[in-house]
């Protein structure tokens, strides 16, 4: 049955997603998006600039900690549970690969958007961890999307270089072409979103993919958002093939950043708040 294509107006998250287990190795981040539309289609929203603020505590991240820093579905609207396992399209879709052709003679450009994809579909856009990292995931069963987030310690230094680059994607990846693992072709667009200020630094993506799923028209939409707080950071994804919800976006990043930075603190976080 063909879905209509995404729409920025009517942001409604993807279908029924797998169990993802609490484990003592990932990374947190995600944005959420207040994107618009261009005269040609595309979809442009403001930049989402790297923060200055007080640093923050550069203590290691513990394992115990680390699992401490993620949230739960009480941090969420009320529809998100602990998800069941990974989305089908995880695999259909982000495993594409990047038609270089359409770069023309720009192999970096191509290359970086390449990284993209296989970054998401890893779980690792901003690349390994130095340390500790735990993962969760959510699904939303009103909307069919699911929600993918991490808390990992990378270092300072790499991961301001790491939100540097992922800013530079927009530009360089804001319209490809990409093929899936059936030969069916993808049409790709990356947008910049603007992240709730949180954090010692953010950077907010909004990824569309349209073309084909098990030989039926689709479109994958999917919120990415990275936060640093000290040397850690939170990274998660929201979507699927009904939109992203961008307001659970926001709320798991205002709440996932404020347990981290009290876990790096020493402290213990408050408890979740009940949806």
């Amino acid at each position: 049955m063909n879905r209509p294509p995404y729409r920025p107006a009517s942001v409604r998250p993807p279908s029924p997603v797998p169990r993802l287990l609490v484990c003592a190795l990932a990374v947190g981040v995600l944005g959420s998006a207040a994107a618009c539309s261009n005269d040609g289609g595309g979809r442009t929203v403001p930049a989402s600039p790297l923060a200055k603020v007080a640093p923050s505590p550069t203590a290691t991240l513990t394992e115990a900690q680390a699992r401490t820093a993620l949230i739960t579905n009480a941090d969420l609207p009320s529809q998100w549970t602990g998800t069941s396992g990974a989305a089908t399209w995880r695999d259909g879709l982000l495993k594409s690969k990047v038609d270089a052709a359409g770069f023309g003679t720009d192999k970096n450009a191509a290359a970086d958007c390449q990284k993209l994809l296989d970054g998401l579909y890893a779980e690792e856009l901003l690349g390994p961890a130095k340390g500790t990292k735990a993962v969760t995931g959510f699904d939303d069963s009103n909307n069919q999307a699911q929600m993918h987030y991490q808390v990992a310690e990378y270092g300072q230094a790499e991961l301001n270089r790491q939100l540097a680059w992922v800013a530079t994607l927009p530009q360089k990846c804001a319209e490809f072409t990409a093929v899936d693992g059936q030969g069916g072709q993808q049409n790709i667009q990356v947008v910049s979103t603007q992240l709730p200020a949180e954090g010692d630094a953010r950077q907010g993506l909004m990824l569309t993919m349209n073309g084909q799923l098990d030989g039926e028209p689709s479109t994958l939409t999917l919120d990415i958002a990275a936060v640093r707080v000290g040397d850690s950071a939170l990274f998660l994804t929201n979507g699927g093939l009904d939109g992203a919800e961008s307001d659970s976006t926001a709320q798991a990043v205002q709440q996932g950043t404020s347990r981290l930075r009290q876990v790096l603190e020493g402290k213990t976080p408050a408890a979740s708040p009940t949806n």
